[in-house]
């Protein structure tokens, strides 16, 4: 097991060479001396080296004297849902998320399904891990079954899905879905479940292979298949997930991609309409388009640190009614303050059946024709924090707004011209010598102009 598995938001490496049975044995131990529960949720997502690094994670658990409850193969919001909605102590689920085939690792929950991140416990459970001695003996035989409780989440996750749209109201859309390879497609079938709406499956089986390659929608070339399918079927729009299905993805009939900037700021509007007054968390890497229809809207618009710990600690500590990410993670009041790739899907198609456009209509009068992003472009640099003061010293002096909460963002507000109105955002990554940039402006010609600015003095 290697030290550099262990991230700032979950633990993911190359199997075996970097994380393996003993090595999941050892982290699923190290948490049961951390939380010490009565208990842990376990479930794994559907890798091929998934189920027996998760046999060992349980076998782990159960030496200990806890109780497991063998959820099956989930997606990562379904450990989310089986911790909080019935009440237990903690849990993991072994997945690598949206990393291609080769890799695998955790991602690690306490009670209320609150993170176990870097910042809240992980590398204490970490160095715990990486001291112990253990004889790979100890992976021999079988897991005490008297301490294993197997349970189906999937009816519960389902209902609990549902309630955030009106059902009567959905109309029978033309849908072309992917799922990636990964579970996602048997829970959209229960949850469509008698609605009408026809689907148009992509890779729809589960195939821990992922024989197309890694199973990342944020990816442009993974999603040419389906804008081409949305287009050639005729469909009123594309969803797609990441194989662990945390993150939800949308295209219009036209098959271009929304940003999940955009999508962020049609969910803040969807809850504001329902109840104005309510607090939004976005992060800090693009915000107009979001600060914007929640003022309109009589809502709150707050902004905190990008990743997931830090969007729910501030959604308990708001109590704010949603969050969302550029990265396409959305965050739920009543979804636990959790982040869940299925409720943003039945949201929209609820919006979409009360609308008398299409979906492109829609996304280009709200937002297109209004604000312009780069997109996040990544640069690898030997000094990150060197190259982010030499931006900030060479832009703050003229900058009309300044937040600092991650990275450096810096809005500039021409109240004479919109259009050269234009703001950024540079942080480094939190895994790599990457510097990631962000711009938006009000005009296609500004954003485009400030972006290469930048990029030269970066790359000098």
């Amino acid at each position: 097991m290697k030290y550099e598995i262990f991230k700032a938001y979950d633990i993911r490496g190359l199997y075996p060479q970097e994380i393996d049975e003993l090595g999941a044995y050892k982290i699923a131990t190290a948490l049961c001396d951390y939380l010490k529960p009565s208990e842990l949720v376990v479930g794994c997502d559907v890798r091929l080296s998934s189920p027996s690094l998760k046999k060992a994670a349980i076998k782990a658990i159960t030496d200990k004297g806890v109780k497991v409850i063998d959820v099956g193969d989930i997606s990562t919001d379904m450990l989310y849902f089986a911790v909080a909605n019935y009440g237990y102590a903690g849990g993991l689920t072994v997945t690598a998320s949206h990393n291609p085939k080769e890799y695998n690792g955790m991602k690690i929950v306490r009670e209320e399904s609150k993170p176990i991140s870097g910042d809240s416990g992980l590398f204490d459970i970490r160095d715990a891990a990486m001291a112990m001695e253990l004889d790979p003996s100890v992976l021999e035989g079988e897991a005490d079954q008297k301490l294993v409780e197997k349970k189906n989440i999937t009816s519960d996750y389902v209902e609990k899905v549902r309630s955030f749209a009106d059902f009567s109201k959905i109309k029978p859309f033309k849908v072309v879905a992917n799922p990636n390879f990964g579970v996602g497609g048997r829970v959209v079938d229960q949850i469509l479940e008698g609605t009408g709406i026809e689907l148009v499956k992509l890779n729809w089986e589960s195939d821990g292979n992922f024989p197309k390659g890694r199973p990342d929608p944020l990816i442009p070339e993974n999603r040419e298949e389906i804008s081409k399918l949305v287009v050639e079927n005729g469909a009123d729009l594309g969803v797609a997930w990441d194989a662990d299905a945390d993150r939800c993805f949308f295209f219009t009939e036209k098959g271009q991609f929304i940003e999940g900037y955009f999508i962020t700021a049609l969910l803040a509007k969807i809850f504001l309409e329902r109840k104005s007054g309510e607090k939004i968390i976005r992060d800090t890497r693009l915000s107009w388009a979001i600060d914007e229809m929640v003022a309109e809207k009589a809502g709150t618009a707050i902004s905190t640190k990008a990743g997931h710990s830090f969007i729910k600690e501030r959604m308990h500590r708001e109590d704010a009614v949603f969050g969302g990410e550029m990265s396409a993670h959305y965050y739920f009041r009543d979804y636990f303050y959790c982040d869940c790739g299925m409720t943003p899907f039945v949201m929209i198609l609820e919006f979409l059946s009360k609308q008398d456009r299409p979906f492109s209509e829609i996304m280009q009068e709200l937002f297109w024709e209004k604000y312009f992003v780069s997109g996040e472009i990544n640069n690898e640099v030997s000094d990150v924090p060197s190259v982010v003061a030499k931006i900030k010293e060479a832009y703050i002096e003229k900058a009309t707004s300044i937040d600092d909460q991650d990275g450096i963002s810096l809005d500039f507000i021409d109240s004479d011209d919109a259009s050269n109105s234009w703001r950024f955002n540079v942080r480094a990554s939190n895994t790599e010598p990457l510097i990631r940039l962000n711009v938006e402006a009000k005009s296609q010609q500004m954003m485009e102009e400030k972006r290469d600015e930048l990029l030269k003095l970066i790359r000098e």
